[in-house]
């Protein structure tokens, strides 16, 4: 039986840990996990409820760590897992995406010569002011394996000097979860009128530190929300309600503000929708899935696929190209062609683990 460490923290790192944990449980894969939490959402609706909703395993630890700056969170973070991977003595860690959480993952193990595997690597904002692209660079440069959602971030490695045997595409963990959850999707459970959602509406995120700590670009991105002839339903994250207090900003009266959902609630409140803004990288791709029209409230995007087929737009936090975009999308007609794999990465990113660990090799890059 090998064992396998997995580092979480966020809310699209539920969702992705929810299919591969069980690719493992059903698949007999030989393998153990052992679940880290590291606490970086500790809101209960945007972390507890997640693990009952998906069913997924009661985390083996949970190092309670939040709330603090990156500097800090990373840093108190990378103590605990190490104290978690010195008596462990773990095969393997597996670290999702590019939060604060993946990174510290990444750091202990590779401290200790722990191999690590990382899920939605290679991609690419080339945006060096994102903290998540800094997290994502490094974590892939530490990482024994790289587990890509798409040819493109494979080539994003490529050009990084990153060798191709370390280097697998296994599609979108998040398309295996649109698939194998959509038919659990349930309505929200809100004060907002039901008839909002009777209607014609988008549905609205904003979470990213470049949208909600800059002031100017918050009021201008609700500006853009407020000037839009549709019903905006959006879910307040923490974060943007506290900036959004503080600088007292006045919401446009089509927005229609309710609280943090389930991932069950947000595919179905995605599902619905005419249209989604965003600046979350996961919502952007939920909203392909769901065959939903995308504008992007950043002035980049990791999923530049979306860009070219002309499913997402780039708005970045100008309320005229909000506008605008969403005079371009209406109609949007979406190829048939998949483009983030055929619903099964989580078999495949197992296939990959047991492939790795039945190799002999154990040893984590440069050591």
């Amino acid at each position: 039986m090998k064992k396998l460490i997995t580092i979480v923290g966020a809310r699209p790192q539920f969702v992705k840990a929810a299919v591969v944990s069980r690719a493992i449980r059903e698949h007999k894969s030989g393998i153990q996990e052992i679940i880290v939490h590291t606490g970086q959402h500790y809101d209960p609706n945007m972390s507890d409820i997640f693990f009952h909703e998906l069913d997924i395993p009661k985390p083996h630890f949970h190092l309670g760590i939040g709330g603090g700056s990156h500097g800090k969170n990373t840093g108190r973070m990378i103590e605990k897992i190490e104290e978690i991977l010195l008596p462990e003595k773990p095969d393997f860690l597996l670290v999702y995406g590019d939060t604060d959480s993946t990174l510290a993952g990444a750091i202990a193990a590779s401290k200790i010569q722990v191999p690590i595997a990382h899920v939605e690597a290679g991609l690419r904002s080339y945006n060096r002011k994102m903290p998540e692209e800094i997290n994502r660079v490094l974590t892939d440069h530490l990482s024994s394996i790289l587990l890509t959602p798409t040819a493109h971030a494979s080539r994003n490695l490529h050009k990084e000097g990153i060798d191709d045997s370390k280097i697998r595409i296994v599609g979108d963990t998040m398309y295996d979860a649109v698939l194998y959850y959509g038919e659990h999707a349930k309505a929200p459970t809100t004060s907002v009128d039901m008839d909002v959602f009777e209607k014609d509406y988008a549905l609205c995120t904003i979470h990213r530190a470049e949208n909600t700590d800059d002031t100017a670009r918050l009021r201008e991105i609700l500006q853009g929300l407020a000037s839009l002839p549709i019903s905006i339903i959006l879910p307040m994250h923490p974060r943007t309600r506290n900036r959004i207090e503080t600088a007292d900003i006045q919401l446009g009266g089509n927005i229609h503000v309710i609280e943090p959902v389930g991932y069950l609630e947000m595919i179905w409140l995605q599902k619905r929708a005419s249209l989604i803004l965003t600046d979350s990288g996961g919502v952007q791709k939920e909203a392909y899935f769901h065959k939903t029209p995308c504008i992007t409230l950043r002035d980049e995007t990791e999923w530049v696929e979306l860009v070219d087929i002309g499913a997402n737009m780039l708005a970045g936090a100008d309320a005229e190209k909000i506008v605008s975009s969403f005079g371009k999308l209406s109609g949007f007609s979406f190829p048939d062609d998949p483009i983030y794999g055929n619903g099964d990465a989580g078999e495949q990113i197992v296939d990959a683990l047991q492939a790795y660990m039945n190799s002999g090799d154990t040893h984590a890059p440069g050591n």
